[in-house]
């Protein structure tokens, strides 16, 4: 009897035991919670809104309308605040911070993270601007660099496509196509920068779809660190090339960004270098990024002079600028900004016919600003005109329009096509534009 008594003891005493024990552990857990965790989701939430309060303030003090496009600017800070307070991430918070900014409803006025390939190009554009100083800090070695395949991408009812490839990079080295559906990077959805972040030099495999019904296949592709700030130069040299059609030789050159002079030294070396001997041009202004000069087309409007070289050994040589062939202009609803100013000009001056789709619209001059974090708002800080025009909104359309769906293109590009043809149908009828 005095046992069993014992023995129910000592069960109870266990009973009790493991629940002190779980009070004990729950104890340990809340003050860590409070202690550690909460203190790092507080920290986070305090920066996110001090973010949000920095970029709105920022917009406030340097948006170029002062009545900010009819948007009562105050009242989107009392919307957005308490959304941007609950973001617990960079991530989210620019979900919030670009829902904001969209209600501004104007060009070259958007928040980006890391996250991002558009994050660093546009670092690329400012570097010498102001901002290397502000935003070292939070590169890795202080170095402007991302890993990436050089593909734009493109989402279309909830599927990623490849929209462009530049020119000589790791995506176009691969055979990946414009059109071709992502669908994973090493077994994991795409990601435009996590996917390739930790596979510089390494091949990843990349699952795609060319067409609709066909099965999935993989490419193995090696991304590679992309530096920014000369990613576009080199990818606009790899794009050179003359194409052989009826008897004619036709150039071809896309530039992808115009924020640089340097952009405009390289096309008038190729004018009078690789492609001084065609006999027609294709100049390609699709998609990247705009900044283009008005000047820019003074290769192909300025009063021609006759200067020809004479070497020592009577070898003659002849400068071929200005440009006096035939040019067909090619853009999309890519073409953007200072791009948009050339195609203005391009059909004012009647050099040639415009190909293409109608541009972008988006014609403000953007700054890139770096908030307290290391993440970068483009704002736009003054309105734009031409010749007294206001193209924001509007765009150019083109003289020729060549529809161009992107999900499963397989790589063709109607619109290149039908730029080629028409400048073989310039050199036929000379004078005629």
């Amino acid at each position: 009897m005095l046992t069993n008594f014992t023995r129910s003891l000592a069960a109870r005493s266990r009973r009790l035991s493991r629940q002190w024990l779980t009070v004990l552990l729950a104890s340990v857990l809340a003050l860590l919670f409070y202690g550690v965790v909460a203190p790092v989701l507080s920290r986070a939430e305090s920066l996110q809104t001090k973010v949000f309060e920095q970029i709105w303030q920022t917009v406030n003090d340097n948006f170029y309308d002062p009545k900010f496009n009819g948007v009562n600017w105050q009242a989107m800070r009392q919307k957005y605040a308490p959304q941007a307070t609950q973001a617990r991430s960079p991530e989210a918070l620019a979900v919030v911070v670009n829902q904001m900014l969209d209600e501004l409803n104007v060009s070259h006025t958007r928040y980006y993270t890391s996250a991002e390939p558009e994050y660093y190009q546009l670092a690329g554009i400012f570097w010498q601007r102001g901002i290397q100083r502000q935003l070292k800090p939070f590169l890795p070695n202080g170095k402007l660099e991302y890993v990436g395949i050089g593909a734009y991408t493109r989402d279309v009812d909830g599927k990623t496509f490849i929209r462009a490839v530049l020119d000589g990079s790791p995506a176009a080295r691969a055979g990946l196509k414009v059109g071709d559906q992502l669908l994973s990077v090493d077994g994991k959805p795409f990601q435009p920068i996590e996917s390739f972040a930790e596979n510089a030099d390494r091949p990843v495999k990349i699952q795609i779809q060319r067409t609709p019904n066909a099965a999935p296949q993989t490419i193995a592709v090696t991304p590679k660190r992309l530096d920014p700030t000369t990613m576009f130069l080199e990818a606009m040299k790899s794009s050179v090339e003359v194409i052989e059609r009826g008897g004619k030789k036709i150039g071809y050159i896309h530039i992808w960004s115009y924020a640089d002079d340097l952009y405009q030294r390289q096309l008038e070396q190729e004018l009078s270098d690789r492609l001084s001997q065609v006999d027609g041009l294709v100049w390609d202004l699709r998609d990247g990024w705009g900044g283009a000069d008005p000047s820019y087309l003074n290769p192909f409007t300025a009063p021609a002079l006759n200067v020809t070289f004479t070497n020592r050994n009577g070898t003659k040589g002849r400068f071929d600028l200005p440009w006096k062939k035939p040019v067909v202009m090619l853009v999309n609803q890519g073409s953007r900004s200072g791009k948009e100013i050339l195609a203005y000009g391009f059909r004012q001056f009647r050099v040639g016919k415009i190909v293409g789709s109608k541009t972008a619209g988006a014609l403000l001059a953007g700054r890139a600003y770096i908030m307290r974090d290391g993440s970068l708002l483009y704002l736009a800080v003054a309105d734009v005109s031409v010749n007294g025009e206001r193209l924001e909104g509007k765009g150019v359309a083109p003289d020729i329009d060549v529809p161009f769906t992107v999900p499963y293109a397989q790589g063709s590009d109607p619109q290149k096509d039908r730029a080629i043809a028409t400048v073989l149908e310039a050199i036929a009828s000379p004078g005629q534009s």
